[in-house]
């Protein structure tokens, strides 16, 4: 595969790999080292508040992350990149960087990434599987319950053959703590 190292390349790890919300010529799977996928955001409003913050994701640094990657034709270049910054840049949680990413054939390209600023006030990095469960199962805003969001990402990643055991661990963890005791197995 012949790669354009001057094409425009947005990599997506959570939503972004099946909600985009740009156009785009080609998707690709890719993988990205350095950058581990994690439930390390607190949401105050669109999956929980600030009194019960919910948990959203973030790429946070170390290990590798397997996900999505976008080229976007040049005409689209600048409005992707003003949609990505309104998306993405909300509270400035996440960091735009530009990485390399790697294709199945072992191409790699530059890709643009939303990277977790673990300075940030909303950064949750390393919580247990139970502190996260907890935060997942008790928390909801104005775009629905979390454990809704932790849920619909593991059915997509499971779709897209993704595993992410942690992300796996928190969503069983949260839906024991939101089962009513008689009902638990």
């Amino acid at each position: 595969m012949t790669v354009d190292m001057n094409d425009f390349w947005v990599f997506g790890y959570g939503s972004l790999m099946w909600n985009p919300g740009f156009e785009y010529e080609e998707r690709r799977a890719a993988h990205l080292h350095g950058f581990h996928r994690s439930l390390c955001v607190r949401s105050w409003v669109h999956r929980g508040t600030e009194e019960r913050p919910g948990l959203v994701l973030g790429l946070d640094r170390g290990g590798s992350c397997r996900g999505m990657a976008f080229r976007v034709a040049p005409a689209r270049r600048d409005a992707v990149l003003d949609y990505l910054r309104e998306r993405e840049l909300v509270t400035h949680v996440y960091k735009e960087r530009v990485i390399a990413a790697t294709f199945g054939e072992g191409v790699r390209v530059p890709v643009l990434a939303y990277i977790i600023d673990r300075a940030h006030h909303q950064y949750a990095g390393n919580l247990s599987v139970d502190e996260a469960a907890l935060s997942v199962s008790m928390a909801a805003g104005k775009s629905g319950a979390n454990i809704d969001y932790v849920r619909n990402t593991l059915a997509h990643l499971q779709a897209m053959g993704i595993r992410d055991r942690w992300l796996e661990d928190v969503g069983r963890a949260a839906g024991a703590l939101l089962t009513p005791p008689g009902e638990r197995c």
